[in-house]
């Protein structure tokens, strides 16, 4: 496992290295020091590396993520995993605002918290909070499934497509056209392989599932004022 001390090489340099690795390198297993809370730590990596930061980062860590699995062993700061592509992201701690905002694919996981707007506009990803999320998450959340271990705040899944939403404790607030849906057994089939894929212990059976009512996005003169 090679290390990269950010403190020494500085940013440019270490995403420079990471970055000119292919699809093919042998050189897959890399470790980050001292990242001292530093912005756009591993982002945009293109090939299967095993990236772990020894430490908090700044804001849009391993943003446009395809195919590296990465590990902060500390907090985010806000929109890790932003527009991911495929790959894993998982932050031991919490998650500032706009954690894997409009991610297209692969698995985010955060342990602790996440703050508001946790899941903006996700086209695909999969997102795992092992604690609570803040207000507006999954706000325009087009699809990819958002797990929720504790609570969630005000206006979850306002103007929400087709994510599916899992939250095991309570919802402050619904936002416009989230309701809550029946959890049938291929959503519990699909929980339950999510929160084994994150390590988190959660029965499926404490979530309830909420999504849209559909009622906004195809026009109808009925609901006008709720545009």
């Amino acid at each position: 496992m090679a290390e990269l001390d950010l403190e020494t090489l500085g940013l440019r340099a270490i995403n420079q290295k990471l970055n000119a690795l292919n699809e093919g390198t042998n050189e897959r297993d890399w470790v980050i020091t001292h990242p001292m809370g530093q912005h756009a730590i591993a982002c945009g990596l293109q090939a299967p590396l095993n990236v772990e930061i020894k430490g908090h980062v700044g804001f849009y860590c391993g943003g446009m993520n395809k195919h590296a699995d990465i590990i902060v062993d500390g907090h985010a700061g806000v929109g890790v995993a932003e527009n991911m592509m495929s790959g894993t992201i998982r932050v031991k701690g919490n998650a500032s605002q706009a954690a894997g905002a409009t991610g297209h694919g692969g698995l985010l996981v955060i342990h602790g918290d996440a703050s508001s707007r946790c899941g903006i506009s996700m086209k695909g990803i999969d997102i795992v909070v092992g604690g609570s999320v803040g207000h507006m998450s999954a706000f325009m959340a087009q699809t990819g499934n958002l797990v929720i271990c504790g609570d969630a705040g005000d206006a979850l899944g306002d103007s929400i497509y087709e994510a599916r939403l899992f939250v095991r404790g309570t919802v402050e607030s619904l936002g416009a056209d989230c309701i809550e849906k029946d959890m049938r057994p291929e959503h519990t089939e699909k929980l339950a392989e999510l929160l084994n894929r994150a390590g988190i212990d959660a029965d499926p059976k404490d979530f309830k599932r909420y999504g849209s009512a559909r009622k906004l996005y195809n026009f109808d003169v009925d609901h006008a004022d709720e545009y």
